[in-house]
């Protein structure tokens, strides 16, 4: 029996109790109440400790809830710190990419450029070599064929009769009008 039970079971003694003519008073079995009293201040304790228990867990109850926020709080945070740091390394790491990207076709293109300087240097020479070796070749032919043109003193061939020689295509910078249309190509493409 609980406490609520024994109120119960008092307030009903009371109830049945025989009325005092012309007041509010009652008879009771004096005994019978103050041994219900007694259950009751037995029961009180009991009910106490159970209340007082309930209040402790519910306090356990409270602190563990706030414990367990600032957990989650400590926890969000650090998700939060740790997502931000990821953002920032990726945004640096695009950076860092874009950054190279940009070096890489810097360099590119100034090898590009100095491969091409290279190469028209190169190609320069060898039209050079070219012109000096066809020169030979004609002078050479020219030999055999008889028709050595006179040199005077100043090292120009001499050439009264008109004639006309393929390196008269020349203009006066050297260029060759006979090679304008071909095109040379060397290695692959």
């Amino acid at each position: 029996m609980d406490v609520h039970d024994k109120l119960d079971e008092l307030t009903a003694v009371v109830e049945g109790a025989r009325s005092m003519p012309m007041s509010a008073s009652c008879v009771v079995n004096r005994g019978e109440v103050l041994a219900m009293l007694e259950e009751l201040r037995g029961l009180l304790p009991e009910e106490f400790r159970h209340a007082q228990m309930l209040l402790a867990d519910r306090e356990s109850v409270v602190d563990e809830g706030r414990r367990e926020a600032q957990r989650l709080l400590v926890r969000a945070e650090e998700e939060r710190l740790t997502l931000t740091s990821q953002t920032e390394v990726v945004r640096e790491a695009r950076l860092e990419a874009e950054r190279i990207r940009a070096e890489a076709v810097a360099d590119a293109q100034t090898m590009r450029s100095e491969a091409d300087d290279y190469v028209d240097t190169k190609l320069a020479n060898f039209e050079v070599v070219l012109d000096k070796t066809l020169a030979a070749v004609h002078r050479g032919r020219d030999k055999l064929s008889g028709r050595s043109p006179r040199v005077d003193l100043s090292g120009e061939p001499d050439d009264p009769a008109g004639s006309h020689h393929p390196l008269d295509d020349r203009h006066d910078d050297g260029h060759d009008d006979r090679h304008d249309d071909r095109e040379i190509h060397l290695g692959p493409t």
